[in-house]
């Protein structure tokens, strides 16, 4: 006999409008990953559809706008979004199309404003960057860029901690609401700061481990703090979460084919 319990709740709901990374560890895959394990429901628009590995990105084919479009339209005018988390957009016409849907979201949106490739591979257009710096950032919530991304955005090279702050000042006059400048390519901890345009400052600290295998870092630490904000979280709550949830995603990185592996999503159920 079929059971006659009335159907669950849905979970927070958190919509990533991204590139597709056929080797599994960045890109929709890595966001839909991580948002399971923070217990959200992940919804995706794909944007590009990449032919990569553990040893890097062989090739990218972006979809047409009316395509990215149409699967915005589709999830968010009927299932809703709690969240959105953009990354790889690859060309001007997707930022400028992406930008001008979540213009129109009302829901806080986590901007990865992807530029390369763990293996140095561009994923974005050079003649793109000034229509994210122009179109993209004024829309997010929150921007988390890399110390390569910060210098293709602003020019500013951030070679130590202490020129963080002012990488994040330039950074929060492009338009975003909040700036989380990530330190992990400088020496020492794995430190980030987050700035706010009140002034706000909060620093999140953490171990530095020994693994190569760091393939959707970037992608999942924004995607594990879109769900942190889908589940009522404050941003330095969320920031605090993902923090703690990618640290341990670096920790577990596992070897996968001849390159670098990816982090791992499903760390703390192993």
């Amino acid at each position: 006999m079929l059971s006659t319990a009335p159907p669950r709740e849905a979970p927070p709901r958190v919509l990533t409008v991204a590139g597709s990374d056929s080797g599994g560890g960045a890109g929709i895959q890595a966001d839909l990953k991580a948002m399971l394990a923070l217990g959200v429901h992940g919804m995706s628009v794909i944007t590009a559809v990449t032919a990569q590995n553990s040893l890097g990105v062989q090739g990218y084919w972006e979809l047409p706008a009316e395509a990215v479009r149409a699967q915005f339209r589709s999830v968010v005018d009927d299932i809703g979004v709690q969240a959105v988390k953009t990354g790889m957009l690859a060309s001007i016409e997707l930022v400028e199309t992406v930008s001008e849907l979540l213009a129109g979201v009302d829901a806080p949106v986590v901007v990865d404003p992807v530029g390369v490739s763990k293996h140095g591979d561009a994923l974005l257009a050079a003649e793109a960057v000034a229509t994210v710096r122009e179109r993209l950032l004024p829309v997010a919530t929150l921007a988390t860029p890399n110390l390569h991304e910060v210098t293709q955005l602003t020019g500013r090279t951030v070679e130590h901690e202490g020129q963080m702050l002012d990488a994040a000042k330039a950074l929060l006059d492009l338009g975003p609401r909040w700036v989380l400048v990530k330190g992990g390519h400088l020496e020492g901890e794995a430190a980030d700061l987050l700035y706010g345009g009140a002034g706000e400052e909060h620093w999140y600290r953490a171990p530095r481990y020994d693994n190569r295998h760091t393939h959707g870092t970037g992608c999942t630490l924004a995607s594990s703090i879109a769900a942190g904000l889908a589940k009522g979280e404050s941003l330095p709550e969320a920031v605090a979460s993902a923090k703690e949830y990618i640290t341990g995603a670096i920790a577990g990185g596992f070897a996968l084919g001849a390159g670098i592996g990816p982090v791992d999503h499903a760390w703390r159920w192993r």
